[in-house]
């Protein structure tokens, strides 16, 4: 995990807006339109060039390709993987029903609205060797443009697979999830071998308890995620810690989540997986309040916490004071060589998300990037 002993580090959760070009062709493909493979691969490319300069230049240290070539940071494994062609899910969010109305308007935006998450019905394998590489390469090429700390790729988890496509194969649940782990591991490791540092998003491990988990007690929700933390170590095991950061997250999308598990009640399992760094959202109105956790839960040794200081959902621009204070909060309780500024969620989660309008995303990121100097000059003088 890339680190400093002399300021702040800043990165993202990882997705952020596609060019509308982009966005149109993936939109085709998605819907079963053919598409020339080489023209979507050249437009990809581009635009990981694009993004990766618009990062460095609003002072992002830790620099993505903004999952450009991904129709979602879950759904695409559907174009990777054998095993996924049964009967699309369906999704109820506890606190989306709560509020019929606004769980229209959220299950209307137009990417969410074309997301495919087909059913697993088959045996899972590899399909598709080589995206993992391309995608690396991509990165790789347009990092040589520009000055960063550092760069980092992201990855579905086991677990938010086994939330977003339904099982309709395996005979279990723990032998589904040890198949999708062992499926996953070539992507893990291409990025690693790659020498990224391998994000794997587990919005599973919140998330999952007012969506895949609703019907279970909290003992029952803590003992199931378990398994799931245990699914990613052996899916990870032959990368590095240091190597590994994962992003925690009870959904990015506008709703009131007053139905989201406390980050207290599940920062012990959490801990227990292997990534030496835990992004967590930590801006947005319902979670900014649990730095205060911190306070009598100890970071074990080892471990890197990047909490969200600028909010996903909104335009609003944090002011880079505020951004400071966030920062600072965590600094005086886990040490400030342990903390990384980041966002709370991602800024293009599905193609076509357009919650935050994309310039005022690389405002915020820029915002980010002056908090950091700001509490920079107040933790090491």
């Amino acid at each position: 995990m890339q680190k400093s002993t002399d300021r702040f580090l800043t990165t993202h959760t990882g997705s952020l807006p596609r060019p509308e070009d982009l966005i149109r062709i993936m939109y085709a493909k998605e819907e079963g339109v053919p598409v020339e493979p080489h023209a979507l691969a050249e437009q990809i490319k581009a635009a990981v060039a694009e993004v990766v300069r618009k990062q460095a230049a609003a002072g992002v240290d830790l620099i993505n390709d903004g999952e450009m070539s991904k129709p979602s940071y879950a759904t695409y494994i559907k174009d990777r993987l054998d095993g996924f062609g049964g009967t699309g899910n369906t999704f109820v969010y506890q606190d989306l029903a709560d509020f019929p109305r606004l769980e229209k308007r959220v299950f209307g935006d137009p990417g969410r609205s074309r997301r495919k998450t087909p059913a697993c019905n088959a045996p899972i394998a590899v399909r598709d060797k080589a995206a993992p590489q391309t995608d690396a390469d991509n990165l790789k090429s347009a990092l040589l443009g520009v000055k960063a700390a550092g760069g980092f790729m992201s990855a579905a988890s086991p677990g938010v697979v086994s939330l977003f496509f339904r099982n309709d194969y395996y005979k279990g649940f723990e032998s589904y999830i040890y198949a999708i782990a062992d499926a996953m591991r070539h992507e893990y490791e291409t990025v690693a071998k790659a020498g990224f540092v391998l994000q794997i998003d587990c919005p599973d491990l919140g998330m999952g308890r007012h969506i895949q988990y609703a019907d279970l007690d909290l003992p029952a929700f803590r003992k199931r995620i378990q398994l799931h933390i245990e699914a990613l170590n052996h899916a990870v095991k032959n990368i590095p810690a240091e190597q590994l950061r994962m992003h925690l997250c009870w959904g990015n999308y506008e709703g009131p989540h007053h139905r989201d598990v406390p980050l207290a009640d599940i920062v012990d399992i959490v801990f227990s997986a292997k990534p030496s760094a835990i992004s967590l959202e930590a801006a947005n109105p319902r979670h900014a309040h649990e730095y205060t956790l911190f306070e009598t839960v100890k970071l074990p040794d080892g471990k890197t916490l990047i909490p969200g200081v600028i909010e996903s959902k909104s335009n609003f621009i944090e002011h880079p004071e505020l951004i400071a204070q966030r920062i600072g909060r965590y600094a005086k309780l886990v040490g400030r060589e342990n903390v990384i500024a980041g966002s709370d969620c991602g800024y293009g989660t599905w193609v076509g998300q357009a919650a935050v309008d994309p310039d005022v995303v690389f405002a915020k990121l820029a915002a980010m990037a002056e908090g950091a100097r700001i509490a920079t000059k107040q933790f090491w003088k």
